[in-house]
């Protein structure tokens, strides 16, 4: 987390790779095994830093969105397989990503959600859960975001 202007290239880099590439390249490899499986399903993460536009997360949020933007057009370029493509948005949960911030930043972020509270593992899951469901095959290009926000 750092202001817009003073995040260095390196750790743009590091963000862009690990989130935008990481997720291009997961999505392109799996897409064989994808158009031969039952109920085809794939399930991104994005972050409620993209519609809550959050100070210091100038480069996360922006990574976050492009994965989105991919999550959006693998849907429809995919669905011709059958192949559904959505992702989940995460509100805070206590783990190592969030350790650093401050509570107070938390307990502002928290305030500005529908319901707010810190999301758990168990949480994401059952996001998870519902977009791989077998009757869930209607369902592409969406974006659930945990917390209320959006």
């Amino acid at each position: 987390m750092n202001a817009f202007a003073l995040t260095p290239m390196d750790t743009y880099r590091a963000i862009f790779d690990a989130n935008v590439k990481g997720t291009l390249l997961f999505c392109q490899k799996a897409l064989p095994l994808l158009r031969r499986a039952r109920n085809p399903r794939i399930v991104n993460f994005s972050t409620v830093a993209v519609p809550m536009a959050l100070e210091g997360e100038a480069l996360y949020a922006a990574s976050k969105s492009a994965v989105e933007t991919l999550t959006r057009i693998i849907a429809r370029e995919y669905s011709g397989y059958g192949i559904t493509c959505n992702a989940v948005g995460p509100c805070p949960i206590d783990t190592a990503l969030i350790a650093g911030v401050p509570d107070d930043k938390i307990a502002a972020l928290l305030e500005r959600q529908a319901i707010p509270a810190k999301a758990s593992p168990d949480d994401v899951i059952n996001a998870v859960e519902f977009f791989l469901r077998p009757e869930s095959r209607m369902i592409t290009g969406q974006v659930i975001y945990l917390g209320g926000v959006g």
